[in-house]
């Protein structure tokens, strides 16, 4: 159970690294002032999960998702 820990613990810290990079990536939400001007139904606002910020959007729901999962089974007390 040991080398179990170890491997989550590892891949924990992978993980919060990667969450860190991922979200300091990504632009700021410029508090929806692209809809006053009629922005949102531009090119670019329909294919926004196509694109780069898309793709980072995604991978931070499944980081983020992972995170969570794995800091709930390290701190089960199985581990003990």
């Amino acid at each position: 159970m040991e080398i179990l820990k170890v491997v989550l613990m590892i891949i924990f810290a992978i993980d919060c690294i990667a969450l860190t990079i991922i979200i300091l990536m990504q632009e700021g939400k410029q508090a929806g002032l692209g809809t006053i001007g009629g922005m949102a139904d531009t090119y670019w606002g329909q294919n926004k999960g196509r694109s780069m910020e898309g793709a980072l959007v995604k991978s931070t729901k499944f980081l983020a998702i992972l995170f969570i999962v794995l800091a709930a089974v390290l701190n089960m007390q199985v581990f003990a």
